[in-house]
């Protein structure tokens, strides 16, 4: 959904010899050596997306054993449920939740100024332990976000990122073969094209 063909174009840029396909085929998605699973917009969008292409159990299948990038919506989807919409439940690979922004605590801790939903825009993202897909990568390094919900991960050794927007939050989730990120690093210049390079480089392993 929406960023598919920009995120392409970023990985054929960093992996040439690689056969990037974009596909809506589950069959494809069974063959594929790793899988990028990106996504903006409307997480209940998303996953009747998932539904209606029969992709869901595809998807399930590949985070059990592949490499598998999450990119903003793709982080999403793998919790347990996203507030958005009156409700929407996520693939229940990682627990814990996707709630919205609250306003209440939307104030830039130094300055006091209200913090705009959606967050848009660059922001740092501090690396709260090692992965190979950090590498070359400078900790607290900007990407570039767009997102009005954000992942609460309910498990402390999931979270590989955390970034400070009126509250701390998940903007990067590891378990074993899953890597999975907030921001989008298609659009984040060097950082975010390392990133995407590392991941078509990685076997896989935390």
């Amino acid at each position: 959904m929406g960023n598919l063909r920009s995120v392409v174009k970023a990985i054929e840029h960093v992996a040439p010899r690689a056969q990037v396909r974009l596909t809506s085929d589950a069959a494809d998605v069974a063959r594929a050596e790793r899988v990028v699973f990106p996504g903006q917009g409307a997480i209940a969008g998303c996953m009747a997306a998932l539904e209606s292409c029969h992709l869901r159990d595809a998807v399930l299948a590949a985070v059990q054993h592949k490499p598998f990038l999450g990119i903003c919506l793709g982080l999403q989807a793998l919790f347990e449920f996203s507030e958005e919409g009156g409700g929407v439940q996520g693939l229940n690979v990682l627990p814990g939740r996707v709630p919205r922004f609250p306003p209440a605590q939307m104030r830039d801790p130094q300055s006091g100024q209200v913090l705009k939903v959606p967050h848009m825009g660059w922001n740092q993202v501090r690396q709260v332990r090692p992965h190979p897909l950090w590498a070359g990568i400078p900790d607290n390094s900007r990407f570039y976000f767009v997102h009005s919900y954000y992942a609460d991960a309910a498990v402390r050794s999931d979270i590989a990122g955390e970034t400070d927007y009126g509250i701390r939050f998940t903007s990067a989730a590891a378990r074993a073969n899953i890597f999975a990120v907030q921001f989008h690093p298609e659009k984040s210049a060097a950082v975010g094209l390392r990133l995407l390079e590392n991941f078509m480089a990685w076997d896989g392993r935390g």
